[in-house]
């Protein structure tokens, strides 16, 4: 987060106003806003190239420039029924995967100038967020009947887990080493399992397995609505965060809680994102606000102010990969 590496730093957050903002990390100076018409946004993402941001809404899922003034979507995907809740990439860039209220999983290939989705996975309930594997070839689907999918994309086998029964899984969250996977529920709690890597044969051969959960920990995070669960890049901690108004912090050594990130009038806290170096957080929240917090002290050391209403998703990328 440090200011040798400004240039590098991208902040964007977005929600109920009906627009996204870009900002400028260190100052908290609002560089650009871009108009989101028709839809409050519900999850953003950046390109792995850094050049487009992924913004998912109603119905649709819109790419804008990063290093643009161009207030208009580049490319706008269409066809989709009810709110998209999650989008991302493969790490290469090759595909984006996205999950919505249409009790769906997609993948879309950014290859083709095709705007339709190559694959669904079809689903029961509707899907409140995908997470794709380290290995890049499983997408954890999480919906809101308490099922997280495991979708294998090689195979296009599927596996299925319920932690807790009637309670919708609203994050998944999967450390960059593949040790643990997180995910959290409505009723506050999250629970993590211990990865064992499966076996992979070339072209999806018959005999591959995929990877094995073990259960690892239930924590009792939130006496409210959970929200989002994320690991941080260096793995030393998980954070959840909630409508109790707070982010948590739990250490991943031996999941006892590090530290609560809070402040008056936050209200609920929607999304949470740390910096590569894993020294801080920022998080996005119902008081129209986006912070940054010091890990090391719990403080606030940066306010995004702007939006009008509810902040209720960002992406962040400070230079390190």
């Amino acid at each position: 987060m440090g200011n040798n590496n400004e240039d590098k730093v991208i902040l964007a957050t977005g929600g109920y106003d009906h627009s996204i903002k870009f900002w400028e990390g260190h100052s908290g100076v609002c560089t650009r806003t871009v108009t989101h018409p028709e839809s409050q946004v519900n999850a953003l993402n950046i390109t792995p190239d850094s050049q487009l941001l992924a913004a998912a809404g109603y119905q649709h899922i819109r790419m804008y420039e990063i290093n643009s003034s161009n207030p208009n979507p580049i490319v706008n995907y269409e066809g989709i029924s009810r709110n998209v809740t999650a989008v991302g990439f493969h790490e290469d860039g090759h595909w984006m995967y996205t999950g919505g209220e249409d009790c769906s999983a997609r993948v879309w290939d950014l290859r083709t100038r095709n705007l339709q989705c190559s694959r669904i996975f079809q689903v029961t309930a509707p899907v409140n967020c995908v997470c794709l594997h380290p290995n890049q070839g499983e997408l954890l689907v999480g919906d809101q009947s308490g099922v997280i999918h495991i979708w294998d994309l090689r195979t296009d086998h599927n596996e299925q887990l319920i932690p807790e029964q009637d309670a919708s899984i609203q994050d998944i969250s999967i450390d960059s080493s593949a040790n643990f996977m997180a995910a959290i529920n409505n009723k506050g709690n999250c629970y993590v399992w211990s990865l064992t890597p499966g076996t992979k044969l070339p072209d999806g051969e018959e005999g591959s397995t995929p990877t094995q959960l073990r259960p690892k920990s239930r924590l009792l995070a939130h006496k409210r609505y959970g929200l989002k669960c994320k690991f941080s890049p260096d793995a030393k901690y998980l954070a959840t965060t909630s409508a109790d108004q707070t982010a948590k912090l739990w250490k991943t050594s031996d999941f006892t809680l590090h530290s609560v990130l809070q402040t008056e009038n936050q209200r609920w806290v929607w999304d949470i994102a740390f910096s590569a170096d894993s020294q801080f957080a920022i998080t996005a929240s119902s008081d129209n606000k986006a912070r940054l917090w010091n890990i090391g002290t719990s403080e606030i050391t940066k306010e995004y102010i702007g939006h009008q209403k509810a902040v209720t998703s960002l992406a962040f990328q400070d230079g390190a990969p």
